[in-house]
């Protein structure tokens, strides 16, 4: 089975790790390949491909700027040195890209922003706006309110949640280690690295060790967890070594690496889970010109909508009926049902007027909306 090509992907989320990031003795950025690091983003950046950073090092950095002696920390004193250390975090990333010329935007997230439906839709939106404007978001679980209950606690899987949110083709998670073994390399000499696993199987999960670095909250269970987060939403994976300098530039020169492949691509596996896991909260009925407009892809626009029902928030899903009561699809509202009854039948220049500069102009987004084939 043949490894994919960097070079193919559009959209790509890129995982750094606190032991990658930060150099334990000194407390401090490892600024060469920091350096390097930003050289390869600012080359696939430069190509035209969207890129997002999930970076972790916030708390590392604040025990460094605070002084604090070595040892675990309680949940307080970890959201506090947090607090400290995303500031630096964020001036870190935004300085060494901006030497390329790329602005980068700080996006902080906990576990509810990507499990509740209306702060998923508020975090996607915004990553979404920092991409057409062309920057790099560099997203971290805020560890300054994240509680224990509440919390990833690696950035392993936030980074997947973060590509199937962001509908990233490409994972790219930088460990300390080159790729999924069949065995734990550091106890077994003769362990075999996988180049490609096409599905993640039981057996692939029996092969995962535990976090090798002190800094690393992770470790390979969790790697495989995030593979298994990114693969069902569409999004291909690969686990790559950090510990060399320019990474990225390795990767596409064929390093050694394992890469997790999905059947899915990103638009797909979200129309699907929007047709058959969620449950409608409402009906928006359309008239035939609506009808039209969304079997040749078009959003849903208020103009097109005849009748609102139902009591449903903004990021619910909901029917789309034709004139004649017809299923015509289902999709995520943009707007709650008491706005989406005063915006109904009106032109989008109206929904401003009427909802403000912020609202969205369209009911559904095409993206959010799974069209059924013609009765």
């Amino acid at each position: 089975m043949s490894r994919p090509a960097l070079s193919q992907f559009r959209r790509i989320v890129i995982k750094v790790g606190s032991s990658l990031l930060i150099d334990s003795a000194a407390g401090e950025v490892r600024e060469r390949w920091l350096t390097a690091l930003a050289a390869d983003i600012a080359a696939l950046h430069g190509e035209g491909r969207d890129i997002l950073v999930v970076s972790s090092g916030s708390i590392a950095l604040g025990r460094s700027r605070l002084k604090l002696p070595r040892g675990a920390l309680k949940l307080e004193e970890s959201q506090a040195a947090a607090a400290v250390g995303q500031i630096a975090l964020a001036r870190i990333w935004s300085e060494v890209l901006g030497q390329h010329g790329i602005g980068a935007g700080q996006v902080l997230v906990t576990l509810q922003d990507t499990e509740e439906r209306r702060r998923y839709l508020n975090a996607r939106n915004t990553i979404a706006k920092l991409l057409d404007w062309r920057a790099v978001p560099v997203i971290n679980e805020n560890d300054t309110v994240a509680t224990t209950e509440i919390r990833y606690g690696d950035n392993d899987r936030l980074a997947a949640r973060v590509a199937t949110m962001a509908s990233a083709d490409l994972l790219v998670l930088l460990s300390d280690i080159d790729g999924l073994y069949d065995s734990p390399p550091g106890a077994n000499p003769n362990a075999a690295r996988i180049a490609v696993v096409a599905a993640i199987t039981p057996e692939i999960e029996a092969m995962a060790g535990a976090a090798q670095s002190e800094l690393s909250r992770g470790g390979m269970r969790t790697k495989i967890e995030a593979g298994k987060i990114a693969t069902t939403g569409g999004t291909h994976m690969v686990i790559a070594s950090g510990l060399i300098e320019h990474p990225l530039r390795a990767i596409a020169d064929g390093a050694p690496c394992t890469w997790f492949l999905t059947p899915a691509n990103p638009v797909t596996a979200r129309k699907r889970w929007i047709a058959g896991s969620l449950e409608p909260k409402g009906t928006l009925t359309i008239d035939a010109g609506a009808v039209t407009a969304l079997r040749g892809g078009r959003s849903l626009l208020p103009a097109g909508v005849i009748r609102v029902e139902g009591q449903f928030a903004r990021g619910d899903a909901v029917i789309v009926r034709g004139p004649d009561g017809h299923e015509i699809g289902r999709g995520l509202s943009a707007h709650d049902a008491a706005d989406a009854e005063q915006i109904r039948g009106r032109s989008s220049a109206d929904v401003l007027a009427i909802l403000g500069p912020d609202s969205r102009p369209e009911i559904i987004h095409r993206d959010d909306l799974v069209v059924g084939p013609p009765a």
